[in-house]
Order: C-alpha cells, then structure tokens, then sequence
C-alpha cells in the first residue's frame, strides 16, 4: 500500500501528514485528526535498479551552449 503525503492548505500553522492509503481510495480533503483542509503533495519516486549490475538512473542536464556548468572553459 503506498504512502502518501498531505499538508495544510488553511492560515493555521503548517501541518503534514503521511497515511498509508489505497490506490483505489480519493485522495483527503480534511485531517482526519483535525478536520483541517488539506490536499496531496506530489513527490517524486525514487527508480530502482532493476538488477544489481544495473546502477540508478541520474536525469542528464544540459542548459545551453553558453552555460558555464554544462561548457566549461578549456585550460
């Protein structure tokens, strides 16, 4: 059962929460401590390898051609 992630969405003091829900269940819209409104943080996964020889994908950036961190100056 995934885990998902939900905060505050009044002028209270920020709160999050974590709830293990199905995926077949609407996401939130009150605490269910509180009664606040909340709504759901999209976070990102985390890919696994899919053998262990396989190592973890890491997403390639590139800014531009005249980027300094992507086309450093020759020496």
């Amino acid at each position: 059962m995934p885990v998902y992630v939900y905060e505050t969405t009044d002028d209270g003091p920020r709160r999050v929460i974590e709830l293990y829900q199905s995926i077949k269940e609407d996401a939130l819209s009150r605490d269910p401590e509180t009664g606040r409104p909340v709504r759901r943080v999209i976070s990102g996964g985390l890919e696994m390898p899919r053998a262990k020889s396989d190592p973890p994908k890491i997403p390639r950036v590139h800014h531009s051609d005249s980027c300094a961190c992507c086309n450093p100056r020759p020496r």
